[in-house]
């Protein structure tokens, strides 16, 4: 049974940071990425916000968060990490870990599908900022 379960949403005053986690099992981890989305509001897309390959350990991260945001994987333990800084009250959001089977790369960084082309979603967790 595939499951992807994401933690570590909270509250958090501005300029504070969290860390998401996104646990998978049940398919071949190290052949997959994983994608960090968020939705702001539920009649908002969800926009990706940084991927990894699982493969190889590209990545690809949005403008809006380069900087603030790291992504990482422990393929030992299935589970991928999302470091928050200098979160701002634009962060607030849910956020959702999905995965796809390896998309393509463009050199050094891995190119996510969008989220249509996800195989599996977690369920999300919220993150709140308060200015």
């Amino acid at each position: 049974e595939v499951e992807v379960v994401e933690s570590g949403g909270g509250l958090v005053q501005a300029g504070g940071s969290l860390r998401l986690s996104c646990a998978a099992s049940g398919f071949a981890f190290d052949d997959y990425a994983v994608t960090w989305f968020r939705q702001a509001a539920p009649e908002k897309e969800r926009v990706i916000i940084s991927s990894i390959s699982c493969e190889d350990g590209r990545t690809y991260v949005a403008n809006s968060v380069k900087g603030r945001f790291t992504i990482s994987t422990d393929n030992a333990k299935k589970t991928v990490y999302l470091q928050m800084n200098s979160l701002r009250p634009e962060d607030t959001a849910v956020y959702y870990c999905a995965a796809e089977d390896v998309a393509s790369y463009d050199g050094n960084y891995y190119l996510p599908r969008n989220w249509y082309g996800m195989n599996y979603w977690g369920q999300g967790t919220q993150v709140t900022v308060s200015s």
